[in-house]
């Protein structure tokens, strides 16, 4: 397991130290944590977990055998709008083939392009490009993954600002001017 750190100040690195097999110091932003990770990487699958994500018991067995994909998702939280926002995630990535980074993508590492260097929506450009080689293994398993984002804006709020950024980029907007509107 590795750990790459975007130059946080909030104790990661020393926490991880002990907890993983190697810390790695990136540049800030997570197609450019993801890359210095996979590049440190010695397995023949890379898997990419948020922090705040953990896998379903046996996912290393799981994932052998595809070339890339994602889990199902669920989120943790008391609201009852996130069982629906999980299912309609996974609904709709089954329905597109684009994986979220909350699904814990992962791809074999003979196959992985890199994420492209975004500041947002790496992983749907990342999806786009995986797509033209196959269609992403869907695994139904779970990752359950933090509602922390979702309550701190609100859940319908961060359900309108996903759908706008998601729209905007399909669009053609840049990513860097939808990175502030998403970081507001």
């Amino acid at each position: 397991m590795i750990v790459a750190d975007g130059g946080s100040d909030d104790g990661t690195t020393q926490l991880a130290a002990g907890r993983c097999d190697r810390v790695v110091i990136a540049s800030r932003g997570r197609a450019l944590q993801m890359n210095a990770g996979a590049r440190e990487a010695k397995g023949d699958v890379l898997l990419f977990l948020h922090a705040d994500t953990r896998l379903p018991p046996g996912a290393d067995e799981l994932v052998q055998g595809c070339l890339w994909g994602r889990f199902d998702v669920q989120i943790e939280g008391r609201h009852r709008l996130l069982k629906l926002v999980a299912w309609s995630m996974n609904l709709r990535s089954r329905l597109t083939g684009i994986a979220t980074g909350d699904q814990a993508i992962f791809v074999r590492r003979e196959a992985f392009p890199g994420f492209p260097e975004l500041p947002l929506m790496e992983d749907v450009a990342f999806s786009k490009a995986m797509k033209r080689r196959a269609r992403p293994a869907c695994l139904r398993e779970k990752v359950t993954t933090s509602g922390r984002r979702w309550g701190s804006r609100g859940v319908v709020r961060t359900i309108l600002l996903m759908w706008k950024v998601r729209l905007l980029f399909f669009l053609g907007i840049p990513a860097e001017k939808l990175a502030r509107l998403y970081e507001r």
